[in-house]
């Protein structure tokens, strides 16, 4: 019996009726970073597995448990990339675009974690990144959640999304935390749960975002990380806050808000959202000043954040998001019609270029080709018979408003849409 070919696990097809979601939603996205001055960059899906290990920290979870790593035919270790900020990092320093540079870069694609499929947790998931170079004052901080606002905004999803945030302060102030926080939690090393166990020693402050709640328990205790901070830290981040409140976005500093990543320090923000059940982050970030000068590069700042395209798509999809699979569907009846019709909409195709136009070309009677046309999510339908081809016009019906029905001309028609 032959065996049944299916898609990995955790890794999915994305069908024709959900693209127009997803196409849109990139639009937006492109539109949004695009506006603020960020120009593109495409770096490769499979990189070398030092890159991630260097990077993102050979004690985090993403390192030690999540990657796809292989050896390629000449026994090189590659991996398949978890996360964009170390690819883009690398491809500004092989590439001479950070040293003594502003960089504004974002980037669309894949990225690629083994973790235990969930809803809105896939083992190849698409992200929108964007990364800021060459700048180390708050304001930068403050732009770029204002601009991950501005995107929610724009996909009508403000309302579902809160700003939490935090700082880490410098490398020097988390170092010194760290070595406290240790102390202070291997008192209480047996009663912790098994992964902050293993993560004490290697990567401690992930502890904090521990969700059992014995371990919880324990950390309300624990010494604070802003008791760490020096005077710089604490102005920098008072700035940071400060700056995001006059641009009336609703905020919450929260003490134990971490991040994952070793590389990140200072500012780190999170967008949440209640509507996904466990993975509440859609978006998230922060600064990581280190890291350009870590990978082989020269000291740079740097902060960035990514936005989990599945997340956002279920999301919309929750609140009915009607994305427009077409603008006009055409209804061909009669074989004149179809014989005279197909050159009639190349010529609406060649006056309205911005117009999605679907022809009806499958056959079938009246009914069940405006069933088709309902079925594409356009908004009007052209309807070309025998008798409108012999009269010389098009009749125009409204699909989603109670309109009465028109017959126009082909200039009229034409005329009609450059004005809609």
């Amino acid at each position: 019996m032959a065996i049944k070919l299916q898609a990995i696990r955790g890794m999915h097809d994305v069908l024709p009726e959900q693209t127009p979601t997803w196409q849109w939603l990139e639009n937006q996205c492109r539109a949004v970073v695009q506006s603020y001055a960020y120009r593109e960059i495409r770096m490769p899906i499979v990189e070398a597995t030092e890159l991630f290990a260097r990077s993102i920290g050979e004690a985090t979870d993403i390192v030690e448990k999540e990657m796809y790593t292989f050896e390629d035919r000449n026994g090189d270790s590659l991996t398949l990339r978890p996360e964009g900020t170390a690819s883009c990092v690398r491809a500004g320093i092989e590439n001479g675009l950070l040293h003594n540079q502003i960089q504004r870069l974002w980037y669309i694609g894949p990225m690629f974690r083994h973790e235990r499929p969930q809803k809105g947790r896939y083992r190849q998931f698409y992200q929108l990144g964007v990364e800021a170079y060459g700048m180390a004052t708050p304001e930068i901080e403050a732009e770029l959640i204002y601009l991950s606002w501005r995107l929610f905004q724009r996909l009508d999803l403000s309302d579902d999304v809160k700003l939490q945030i935090n700082t880490l302060g410098s490398y020097e102030s988390r170092a010194k935390y760290r070595d406290e926080l240790v102390n202070y939690l291997s008192k209480f090393k047996n009663e912790l749960d098994e992964d902050s166990q293993r993560r004490l020693q290697t990567n401690p402050l992930r502890i904090l975002d521990s969700k059992d709640s014995k371990t919880r328990e324990i950390l309300q205790n624990a010494p604070k990380l802003s008791d760490f901070l020096s005077d710089e830290d604490k102005a920098h981040f008072a700035k940071v806050v400060d700056l995001v409140k006059k641009l009336s976005i609703p905020c919450t500093v929260n003490p134990l808000l971490v991040r994952g990543l070793d590389y990140y320090c200072h500012t780190v923000f999170e967008w949440v959202t209640d509507s996904l059940g466990a993975q509440g982050t859609v978006c998230a970030g922060g600064r990581y000043d280190g890291l350009v000068e870590q990978l082989g590069g020269q000291a740079t700042p740097a902060i960035g954040f990514a936005a989990g395209l599945e997340r956002l798509v279920l999301l919309m999809n929750q609140k009915q998001t009607r994305i427009q699979n077409a603008d006009i569907f055409v209804v061909l009846m009669g074989e004149r019609a179809l014989a005279e019709g197909l050159p009639l909409v190349e010529k609406l195709r060649d006056a309205l270029p911005n117009c999605v136009i679907e022809n009806s070309l499958g056959g079938g009677g009246f009914k069940n080709q405006f069933k088709r046309a309902d079925k594409s999510g356009a908004r009007y339908a052209l309807i070309i018979g025998d008798d409108e081809i012999a009269a010389q016009k098009i009749a125009l019906k409204n699909l989603r408003e109670e309109a009465e029905q028109k017959w126009m001309t082909v200039e009229e028609i034409i005329c009609f849409f450059e004005k809609s």
